[in-house]
């Protein structure tokens, strides 16, 4: 028998908690429940269609329902459904592993699996002071990272990704990381002052890695967009200036790709926009199409050789996750990787990402708006103080949801972050739903 929409609503405030939701706004505001998806509308419990503007949290890159996906999930269900890689191993993690050191930057060749974007990020954290460890130099151990850098909500991720509006709870429990500034710059897209603004925000890191060096381990990044800080777009040139910085400190470069990665920038990652290569790399999210919880660190070889016992160290890299390789996850990450790869989805943006970038300028005309940003399929507003900031935002998301268009506010930003695979007729009716949102909710 159905559950009734009423019943549902009920049950789901009596025993369901909600991740990065106010209990008390939450209780209070509509009640939306989405049951099916396909393609980039979602479908409420009624049947009404929404528009998936954010793709469901920066996840499903290729759309919902995708066949190939799907059918690639249901086979291996009725095949291998578990198996541990700790001490033996499956065909599926084994191909996954391949792919990915085929297609990311170069020197990427050692896969480690995880379960989601912030596990991840913890076992890429312990590699690097694990890595100095095992080289004798144990004193190795703190990081540096962007102000209002976000890497997941771990306690270690949240060490160097500490956001005072998140994490103000775990402030004691957790070690910080060092703090440079934000290559970002607050205003409508130019060239030359976006690179003048890294550069100089550079300066900040610069002096930290030379101040703290002989207890870094490494510097942690999201390249290129600072997605939870609120979609902070930055110049590639200060990638290649830590990567370099790195290279002459002998630090470890981690990037953290859980968002950005998969063609969401324009490049298969956003570290080929600036042609850098990092020691370690974090991937997650759209990873599986972001129909199942995976994600992986892959590290170069200097990383991973440093990890062979001898006769007298063990340097096992004692971290784990249950599920990691999963067979299931891994035949779904199979699938999304041939559709990025044969399909030329990467390429197939570059129009859109065009019709985005005029979409966003031509809502930055409202008043209520200090400057928009774009980079690839990432197209962002900033709402001014004067007008509200936050609070505006919020209405519009809700007006916005109310006319068919799901997005979700960071602060006094709003965003879109469609599928790769939104159609310009559909991208066009995302941005119009936008527009008018604004307009109605002034």
């Amino acid at each position: 028998m159905a559950i009734r929409i009423d019943s549902l609503q009920e049950l789901d405030y009596k025993h369901l908690w909600h991740p990065y939701t106010g209990i008390n706004a939450y209780e209070a505001g509509p009640f939306v429940c989405f049951n099916s998806a396909e393609g980039v509308y979602l479908f409420e419990q009624g049947g009404r269609k929404v528009l998936d503007g954010i793709s469901s949290w920066w996840s499903v890159a290729l759309g919902h329902g995708h066949p190939h996906i799907v059918e690639a999930i249901r086979e291996q269900a009725g095949v291998l459904q578990q198996s541990i890689l700790g001490n033996q191993t499956h065909p599926l993690a084994i191909k996954l592993a391949a792919r990915l050191a085929e297609i990311t930057p170069r020197g990427l060749e050692h896969c480690y699996f995880a379960a989601d974007g912030a596990s991840a990020t913890e076992a890429a954290l312990k590699m690097a002071i694990q890595y100095w460890h095992n080289i004798g130099q144990p004193e190795k151990t703190r990081f540096v990272s962007l102000e209002e850098g976000y890497h997941g909500d771990t306690l270690g991720a949240v060490g160097v990704g500490f956001v005072p509006t998140f994490h103000a709870p775990f402030a004691k429990a957790v070690v910080k990381s060092y703090v440079a500034d934000m290559p970002h710059r607050r205003g409508n897209p130019d060239e030359e002052k976006d690179r003048a603004c890294a550069l100089d925000a550079f300066a900040s890191m610069e002096r930290l890695v030379r101040e703290h060096q002989a207890e870094l381990a490494g510097v942690i990044l999201e390249p290129l967009c600072q997605g939870a800080a609120g979609i902070r777009i930055y110049h590639p040139e200060y990638l290649r200036k830590v990567r370099a910085l790195c290279d002459e400190y002998d630090l470890i470069l981690i990037a953290d790709e859980i968002a950005v990665g998969f063609g969401r920038t324009g490049s298969l990652f956003a570290c080929d926009e600036a042609g850098i290569a990092p020691d370690i790399l974090c991937l997650g999210k759209a990873l599986t199409g972001g129909y199942l919880p995976a994600s992986a660190a892959i590290a170069n070889d200097r990383i991973y050789d440093s990890f062979r016992s001898d006769e007298l160290h063990d340097r096992t890299f004692y971290d784990g996750h249950t599920f990691c390789g999963n067979p299931i996850t891994s035949a779904a990450a199979l699938a999304a990787l041939d559709i990025f790869t044969s399909e030329n989805i990467v390429e197939g943006t570059r129009p859109l990402a065009e019709q985005l970038a005029e979409g966003m300028a031509r809502l930055a005309r409202h008043d209520c708006v200090e400057y928009y940003q774009t980079l690839g399929m990432i197209g962002m507003i900033a709402l001014k103080d004067e007008a509200g900031g936050a609070t505006l935002a919020k209405t519009i998301a809700r007006k916005a949801m109310e006319l068919g268009l799901f997005i979700r506010p960071l602060g006094e930003v709003l965003y879109l972050w469609p599928p790769l695979v939104t159609t310009q007729a559909e991208l066009a009716e995302m941005l119009d739903l936008f527009d008018a949102a604004i307009a109605q909710s002034l």
